[in-house]
């Protein structure tokens, strides 16, 4: 389902998204990459990547939630958004480090810009996804 204004009636979970599903798919696989990171790093980076990653998702799932309020819909979208970059930069850090090598660390940026451009379509077309409440 894509996040295209003539899709948005059809969408009925946050689940349908396509970001979130592209969100859900990154949680996975950074699970994965990361249980090749050595022990010492388990409180640290290992931590922090997967929160991020799981931190988008959620902030999706709440956007959603909160779509008859313009502002804690964007709010919500834009924490999404920050998520996304603060896992680039958790992977920078471990391409640096040399726990994935500069090929692993090129996808999981690509894929999270991927991520960072359907949230911020979103934001902008903020007023298509809110709910409009009636006025009494």
């Amino acid at each position: 389902m894509s996040e295209e204004p003539k899709q948005k009636n059809f969408v009925k979970s946050y689940r349908q998204l396509d970001v979130y599903q592209m969100a859900i798919k990154g949680v996975l696989r950074i699970f994965e990459i990361t249980k090749s990171f050595p022990p010492e790093e388990r409180y640290n980076l290992t931590d922090q990547i997967r929160r991020s990653t799981r931190g988008v998702c959620t902030n999706i799932s709440e956007a959603w939630r909160k779509r008859r309020y313009r502002a804690a819909f964007i709010s919500k979208l834009s924490d999404a958004e920050t998520e996304a970059a603060e896992t680039q930069v958790h992977a920078e850090i471990a391409s640096l480090s040399g726990y994935i090598n500069d090929k692993k660390f090129k996808e999981i940026d690509n894929y999270y810009d991927q991520i960072i451009g359907k949230i911020i379509r979103m934001i902008d077309d903020a007023d298509s996804w809110v709910i409009k409440v009636p006025k009494k």
